[in-house]
């Protein structure tokens, strides 16, 4: 017997050309990679090392619970099982969320 069944190719991650579309990965790309570092540090100069350390890993959770959401709301269900990058995450979201129209 014939085995029938078909792999899917992988789509793409999308290029996004104008310059708002980058500029909404950018942003989005940032915040995914640097806030919880970011909040750490503001805790840290607002009060003392014990909050901070406490702020970083409740950031660093929280921030992974908005990635997995993000990559899940937009990345084709076929593709989910791959490991995406989070600027690969952020132009998929904004390609999605506010440049469908834009992209080629």
């Amino acid at each position: 017997m014939i085995n029938r069944e078909y792999i899917e190719l992988i789509e793409e991650t999308p290029t996004l050309n104008s310059k708002k579309c980058k500029l909404i990965s950018f942003v989005i790309k940032s915040l995914l990679r640097y806030s919880s570092f970011t909040l750490m540090l503001f805790a840290w100069y607002l009060y003392d090392y014990f909050v901070a350390i406490a702020t970083l890993l409740l950031a660093f959770i929280i921030i992974g619970i908005v990635r997995s959401k993000i990559s899940n709301s937009v990345i084709p269900p076929s593709q989910r099982e791959y490991q995406y990058s989070d600027k690969e995450i952020a132009n998929w979201y904004t390609y999605r969320e506010f440049c469908f129209d834009e992209v080629d």
